[in-house]
């Protein structure tokens, strides 16, 4: 069984969409683009070498593979990001896509065509795999249970509309922090487990007993 890791950069209002550049994903008409960039801190990138120090396969969605497929391949391997692109361009990338033609030009890359084709990869023996951007896809895995950790870069700003990463849907779950840190930036980094069932209970008083 392989363990499934989101990894996200939010907003507070839970934003995602194209969180590192204007022209990174302007569907919708989305035209904040870059909004985490005054966010980048050193912790940051220590935390993220973090969640990339275990053996992983990317599980992406379209969009997100089309950019990185864009992009990190085009990169110097030796250069201040060089750690990312050789971990990107030597492990397998699996792309989730529903319909349609995905060039799949990037070295080590296969394409799934469903949420039922990533549980049968999760069942298979294999390295974690982790999701970098993609909110439609992580949408549907938390929407399946799918989801075994999180690692989440809440950056301090309030994007207003775009996509996001918690939607109705999701299924119930309760997560344990593992670890956090803030970063200089004001960013907070956490780190969740899956924990369990989601607990409820009750905060309200009971009601007095009446005298017979």
């Amino acid at each position: 069984m392989r363990k499934l890791v989101v990894g996200a950069q939010l907003s507070l209002d839970g934003v995602m969409q194209s969180a590192h550049g204007p022209s990174e994903d302007t569907s919708g008409g989305f035209a904040l683009g870059g909004w985490i960039v005054p966010f980048r801190s050193k912790e940051g990138g220590e935390e993220l070498a973090r969640m990339m120090e275990p053996p992983f396969d990317l599980l992406l969605g379209r969009k997100t593979y089309e950019n990185f497929a864009g992009y990190w391949p085009k990169q110097d391997e030796n250069g201040p990001a060089g750690w990312i692109a050789r971990k990107f361009n030597a492990c397998r990338k699996y792309v989730v896509s529903g319909s349609g033609k995905v060039d799949l030009r990037w070295s080590g890359s296969v394409l799934l065509r469903s949420v039922d084709d990533v549980k049968k990869l999760k069942e298979q023996d294999g390295p974690q795999l982790l999701t970098q951007g993609s909110p439609i896809l992580a949408q549907a895995l938390l929407a399946h249970d799918l989801v075994d950790a999180l690692t989440l870069f809440l950056a301090p700003a309030v994007v207003g509309s775009g996509k996001r990463l918690w939607a109705e849907g999701s299924a119930p779950r309760a997560f344990k922090l593992t670890s956090s840190r803030v970063a200089s930036s004001g960013t907070i980094i956490a780190h969740y487990d899956k924990a369990g069932a989601l607990q409820t209970g009750s905060m309200t008083a009971d009601a007095p007993k009446t005298r017979s």
